[in-house]
């Protein structure tokens, strides 16, 4: 939660009183996030003058937020966005907005996990000045954000006579992208990361390697992408990477690297086959009724042997490249969906299981290990759940401080949740019941006579992901605070590039709102009519700014607000 509010009154603001709108009738613009409070009288519009700027007094600019200033000042006098419904705000023939100062308390603040993101926006049109306070630069970086979204037209027009202040529920709220079963062009990923930024998003998740491919190049163990990524052109070299951490700061995004182990690793097979067990080998070979033989959860085998030295030193020289390349304090270790057969096609660690050790022993083995590497790098190890609730093979939590881990929950919705933060963990929410976006899309298998159902089905809608409360269930405020955001996921067996866009927006922006100033409107009811309206208005501006969001409604609930309502 924001560390600019006492974590009990955002809780309970969260519970109950998530939004607070100072007006009898909804703000005639598309805000996306809606911002915490919006005050205004009587909004008018005004013009945006031609040399319209930025001004930061007494402030020297970080190189990060001077790109922002560059970049909202050039898209609020170049993007001309023309809604389909014309806002009903009238022009006032007042002087032009001139100016927009901004003032920051820390200016040099580093984009960390506790960040506070809060400001203040005022525009006033009598004086044809606005202003911006906030605590950090990553602050000024979400308001200038919610002000390009208060302009529209051509010429451009801005509202005026308003006053907001703003600031997020949860700190972590992100998108994990899956960039192993497919590749994605750096063009795409900074796409992406734009959107995000548009959305108040500031976590990009990139699950980079997985057991299909290992597409990143990394200095210290350079065969790994020579021989693991689908060709060379489909690799991300260190210039991609910094560039992309770059870009991703510009835009107020921290960027936390995934190398999924132990399992999910046969792409690493074509470097270092001597410390991969069952890699390439078929994923049933019992076929699909004799699941506990499985050698993988999908097509794609190969796990690291933990009892092998050398997967230390790979897993080290690994690590340390990405500590380089990734400033985050954040580094994902996967651990998820061990699949205890292709453990068990090693002669070694037969012999090893024969002498009454057990596959968690063998797991707690590598976790220990790999664990003590990344906070020897200075990093917060994060993992999926697996490595703590995992019913079959599993680690005891003494090998994994809660001051040093975190856990990312995917299976069983709130309860999974409730299990970690119980236990004394940080979690991040990605529940594949309400945050998966590849669900519903059938499956991938060949000469599948299921008909090719998604395991993770039905599809998640928008509302399915907006209406989702990551809180459920947890009542204590100590263990509230304790569930640091959520993530929404695309994992891309069947996505790549060409579907990014439709298969992410807008549905992910259902939980950047619900994430950063809730889902209820100011009574405590869920705000589902009142958000489509407006979530209709930002998906038109997205695609405005190519991003080639889906529609949720036909063009015709535009024109008539409220008559596609299921309750009138």
């Amino acid at each position: 939660m924001s560390k600019s509010a006492s974590p009990l009154l955002a809780f309970v603001f969260f519970l109950h009183f998530s939004l607070v709108i100072s007006t009898s009738h909804p703000f005639p613009l598309p805000l996306w996030p809606l911002p915490t409070r919006v005050s205004y009288a009587n909004p008018i519009s005004i013009p945006i003058s031609p040399s319209f700027h930025i001004l930061t007094p007494n402030l020297h600019p970080s190189r990060h937020l001077l790109s922002a200033i560059n970049r909202y000042t050039h898209l609020l006098l170049s993007e001309h966005f023309i809604p389909f419904v014309p806002p009903s705000i009238p022009l006032s023939p007042s002087s032009p907005l001139l100016s927009l100062s901004i003032s920051i308390c820390h200016p040099s603040s580093p984009l960390l996990p506790s960040t506070n993101e809060s400001y203040t926006l005022s525009i006033s049109s009598t004086s044809g000045l606005a202003s911006v306070s906030a605590d950090t630069p990553w602050g000024a970086i979400r308001a200038l954000e919610t002000f390009s979204q208060l302009a529209w037209g051509n010429p451009p027009v801005i509202a005026a006579n308003i006053f907001i202040a703003d600031q997020p529920i949860f700190e972590h709220r992100g998108l994990m992208l899956d960039t192993s079963r497919s590749y994605f062009p750096v063009k795409d990923l900074k796409r992406l990361i734009g959107a995000m930024a548009a959305n108040k998003m500031n976590v990009f998740h990139w699950h980079i390697t997985d057991a299909q491919s290992f597409p990143i190049e990394l200095p210290s163990e350079p065969e790994l992408a020579e021989k693991g990524a689908y060709g060379p052109e489909m690799r991300y070299s260190v210039e991609d990477v910094r560039d992309l951490v770059e870009f991703a700061l510009d835009h107020g995004v921290r960027i936390v690297p995934e190398i999924d182990s132990p399992g999910h690793a046969g792409s690493w097979a074509g470097a270092h086959p001597d410390i991969i067990t069952c890699a390439n080998m078929f994923w049933l070979p019992d076929g699909p009724n004799n699941w506990s033989t499985r050698l993988a959860s999908e097509p794609g085998t190969g796990q690291l042997n933990p009892l092998h030295p050398k997967t230390y030193r790979v897993l080290h020289h690994i690590f340390s490249d990405l500590a380089s390349l990734f400033p985050d304090p954040f580094l994902h270790a996967g651990a998820d969906e061990i699949a205890p057969s292709c453990w068990s096609t090693d002669p070694t660690i037969r012999s090893y299981l024969a002498a009454g050790k057990t596959l968690s022993s063998l797991l707690s083995t590598f976790i220990n290990s790999s664990h003590l590497l990344i906070t020897s790098l200075n990093r917060t190890a994060i993992y999926w759940e697996d490595v703590l609730l995992n019913a079959e093979v599993n680690v005891p939590g003494s090998l994994l401080p809660p001051s040093t881990t975190i856990l990312q929950t995917w299976n069983n919705g709130p309860n999974n949740t409730k299990l970690i933060v119980s236990a004394g963990y940080r979690a991040i929410v990605s529940s594949s019941d309400f945050y998966y976006l590849d669900c519903g899309h059938g499956d991938f298998p060949g000469n599948d006579s299921t008909g090719g159902v998604s395991w993770c089905g039905p599809f998640k809608t928008w509302q399915m992901i907006y209406d989702y409360d990551i809180l459920e269930g947890i009542e204590e405020e100590e263990e509230a605070r304790l569930v640091l955001g959520g993530e929404v996921a695309l994992w891309t067996e069947q996505a790549d590039g060409e579907v990014l866009d439709g298969r992410v927006w807008p549905r992910a922006a259902a939980m950047a709102e619900a994430l950063w100033s809730g889902n209820r409107d100011e009574t405590g009811r869920k705000r589902y009519a009142e958000a489509t309206d407006r979530l209709n208005g930002w998906r038109e501006r997205m695609v405005w700014r190519g991003i080639k969001a889906e529609p949720i409604q036909p063009l015709w609930c535009r024109k008539n607000p409220g008559m596609c309502n299921l309750v009138k």
